[in-house]
């Protein structure tokens, strides 16, 4: 086990590598803070991304419109299942003769939701379906509104009459949790009984799960390749002071120090480049966004943008994690090779 004052006097050795490196360890931490900068905005757009695809998300509703009155009334064709498959059996077909039509001819038979409460009951299926989040209940009424309120300035006037006849079938107004499973989702609420359509916007639905899958990809590979690159300089730097100090490390190895009492001054002068460039990259990075998000907000009016102070630890820890991961991994990569192949040389002398 190696003692404390060893640890220490590897550890100031380290330190001292990096300031006698300085050129060297400034170019390392400029292209790392650069590396760092350009992960920590891609993390930021997909967040940002993120916040408004579920803002489409909440938007993307789906109506399902209901077997009720007015459809009897309006919409019901005269080759329905439920007739055909009712006129079929014999005891329906005697109670349809003798079951009472109204003024337009409609029996109750004819529909499934007969009043308000069933309508509901209706919703509450609907709501225990799997990745349903949330069911409206839309009225007649209310649907005629909606679309009234959706007509040009004017127009409504010449819908006037509808006040008194109104075509509108009740309606469930559903919001899903996971836009992946939409298109299964509507198949479910197609096949409960009561239901006549469903009308949803499944090219929007498509294109939101196009976005997510393609800032997933694009964001893996960006901090996957800067990654390498972090790798790359950081080894580069502890290549040059390797060389720098060729002669001292062959004759440690000579008097019999262990790789271990080699490697640590190299891997702590990596690990002091990391943290030193996650340092730089999150004060950099909070002036670019800043900057960035009082353009936007100014310019396009919107205030669904992601605060720095919430993601402010997770960057940090992840710049942090950067710059530790890149400097241990580098160092110890390139001084196991350096003393594989080099280092034994000079220790033969």
């Amino acid at each position: 086990i190696m003692k404390l004052s060893s640890i220490r006097y590897l550890t100031k050795e380290g330190i001292k590598n990096t300031w006698t490196n300085r050129l060297m360890t400034i170019a390392s931490i400029g292209v790392l803070v650069a590396c760092m900068v350009i992960i920590g905005l891609a993390v930021l757009i997909a967040e940002n991304v993120n916040v408004a695809i579920g803002n489409l998300e909440e938007q993307n509703v789906v109506m399902a419109y209901m077997k009720d009155y007015n459809w009897a009334l309006y919409g019901k064709e005269t080759t329905d299942d439920t007739t055909s498959n009712t006129s079929s059996d014999t005891d329906s077909a005697t109670n349809e003769e003798t079951e009472k039509t109204d003024k337009n001819g409609i029996k109750d038979s004819d529909y499934v939701i007969h009043n308000e409460k069933e309508a509901k009951a209706l919703c509450k299926e609907i709501e225990k379906l799997d990745n349903v989040e949330k069911v409206v209940f839309v009225s007649s009424e209310e649907g005629l509104e909606s679309v009234k309120e959706s007509m040009l300035e004017g127009q409504e006037e010449y819908f006037s009459f509808l006040d008194d006849e109104n075509p509108m079938s009740c309606a469930a107004k559903v919001t899903m949790k996971d836009m992946g499973k939409f298109e299964e989702t509507i198949k479910k609420i197609e096949k409960l009984s009561g239901v006549e359509r469903v009308v949803s916007q499944s090219d929007l639905a498509n294109t939101i799960n196009a976005i997510k899958k393609g800032v997933g990809v694009a964001g893996f590979w960006i901090i996957a390749i800067l990654m390498i690159i972090s790798l790359v300089i950081v080894s580069n730097t502890i290549r040059v002071t390797m060389y720098n100090r060729k002669l001292e490390i062959s004759i440690m190895k000579a008097v019999g120090a262990t790789d271990a009492f080699v490697r640590i001054p190299f891997i702590v002068e990596g690990m002091i480049i990391g943290l030193i460039s996650a340092v730089i990259s999150e004060i950099l990075l909070y002036f670019c966004y800043r900057v960035a998000t009082e353009t936007i907000v100014s310019t396009l009016g919107t205030s669904d943008i992601v605060k720095y102070g919430d993601m402010a630890l997770l960057l940090f820890g992840l710049f942090a994690g950067i710059g530790i991961f890149a400097g241990v991994i580098g160092s110890a990569i390139m001084i196991g090779k350096y003393l594989k192949h080099e280092g034994s040389e000079f220790a033969a002398i």
